[in-house]
C-alpha cells in the first residue's frame, strides 16, 4: 500500500487461483449464504450476505465482472492492507490489473465495476471496515511488474507472465516495449494442474491432491510414491515444454534474447526447464506492486481527476 496525501494507494491483482496484493496472497475462492456458516473463518459480511473467502475455488471466467464474487474479493484484500496499518476507515484507490491483450476491451467495464459504490461498509474477520472509493485504475499485467527493471532490459528481452489461468507475453527491446509484440494465452499454472490429473488417472488410475501437485510445481518434489513422483514431473516437464513451444511461436529466441519470468507460474521454469539468460521473479505479489507503483507515479503527476 502506498499513501499519496490522504488516499491508500492499493494494487490488488486478481488472479484466477490467488489474489495478490503488495503484502497478501489468498486463494481466488469464495462461497456465499445468506445464513452465518458455523465455521465463520475469513469471513466477510457485505450488503446482508455473507461470504467465506478464500474457500471453494472459482472456475476461470475471461470477464472478471460478470459477477459479485471479484468484488468481494476486492473489499477482502483492502481490508488486508488497511489491516497492516491498523486502519479500519480510509480513502482507497484500488489499482488493479487486466491481461496484456485484453485490457483494450475490457478495462473501462473492469474500472467501472471497481467503482460501483462510493462509499462500502462492510466487516472482515470480525472487524468493521468504511471506505471510501475515490478512484480506480487497470494496468496491464506483466508489464506492471518490469516496469520499474525496465532500464535493466538491454538488448531484447522477451517478458513472460504466467499466472494461474493466462500467460502473457512481450518483447522489450532496448528497454521499451513492442507493443505489436504482445500477447495473451490461455495456458496457466491451472491448466498444467489439469494435465497431471489426466496423466496420474490414465497410468496409475489415481486421482491425485491438488495440494501434492502445488508443492511439486514450487519446489521440484514431493514426499510421495516414486512412480507417482515421476509421472507428475514427466507431465510437468511436457507442459513446460509447451510454455517454450508457445514463446518460439511468437519469435523467442534463446539464442539471441534474455527471458524475464514473473507470475506464480515462474517455479515452472526455474525447476523443470534448462536454459541460459533467463531470469525468475519469485516474488507472486511482483504485479500488484508494479499496479501501485504506476498509480502513485500518475498520482503524483496529476493524472487523476479525484484530485482536483
Amino acid at each position: 500500500m502506498k499513501t499519496f496525501t490522504n488516499i491508500k494507494i492499493i494494487g490488488v491483482d486478481h488472479g484466477y487461483g490467488n489474489i495478490k496484493t503488495a503484502s497478501q496472497c489468498f486463494p481466488t475462492g469464495v462461497i456465499s449464504s445468506d445464513t452465518e456458516p458455523p465455521i465463520p473463518q475469513d469471513l466477510l459480511v457485505y450488503n446482508g450476505r455473507y461470504y467465506l473467502i478464500g474457500a471453494g475455488h472459482k472456475e476461470f471466467i475471461a470477464d472478471k465482472f460478470e459477477d459479485e464474487d471479484y468484488y468481494v474479493l476486492t473489499l477482502a484484500a483492502i481490508a488486508y492492507e488497511l489491516k497492516k496499518e491498523n486502519l479500519t476507515q480510509a480513502s482507497v484507490f484500488i489499482a488493479a490489473g487486466l491481461p496484456l491483450t485484453w485490457i483494450g476491451s475490457q478495462k473501462e467495464h473492469f474500472k467501472e465495476y471497481l467503482l460501483k459504490n462510493k462509499t462500502v461498509d462492510f466487516t472482515f474477520r470480525n472487524t468493521d471496515y468504511h471506505i471510501e472509493i475515490a478512484g480506480a485504475d487497470v494496468f496491464p499485467q506483466g508489464y506492471a511488474a518490469i516496469f520499474d527493471k525496465l532500464t535493466d532490459m538491454n538488448g531484447i528481452t522477451m517478458m513472460c507472465d504466467i499466472g494461474n489461468g493466462t500467460m502473457n507475453l512481450m518483447k522489450i527491446v532496448n528497454h521499451k516495449p513492442d507493443l505489436k509484440n504482445m500477447f495473451t494465452e490461455k495456458f496457466g499454472t491451472h491448466q498444467c494442474t489439469l494435465a497431471v490429473r489426466e496423466s496420474m488417472m490414465r497410468t496409475h488410475h489415481v486421482n491425485i491432491d491438488d495440494a501434492i501437485i502445488t508443492d511439486i510445481l514450487c519446489t521440484g518434489t514431493a514426499n510421495i510414491n516414486e512412480k507417482y513422483l515421476e509421472t507428475i514431473i514427466s507431465a510437468v516437464k511436457e507442459y513446460t515444454k509447451g510454455i517454450f513451444d508457445r514463446l518460439k511461436a511468437r519469435d523467442y529466441d534463446p539464442e539471441s534474447m534474455n527471458l524475464y519470468v514473473t507470475g506464480g507460474g515462474g517455479c515452472l521454469i526455474k525447476n523443470f526447464a534448462d536454459i541460459d539468460r533467463v531470469t525468475v521473479n519469485e516474488d507472486i505479489c511482483a504485479n500488484a506492486k508494479g499496479f501501485e507503483f504506476m498509480a502513485y507515479q500518475k498520482m503524483v503527476r496529476g493524472r487523476y481527476d479525484v484530485l482536483k
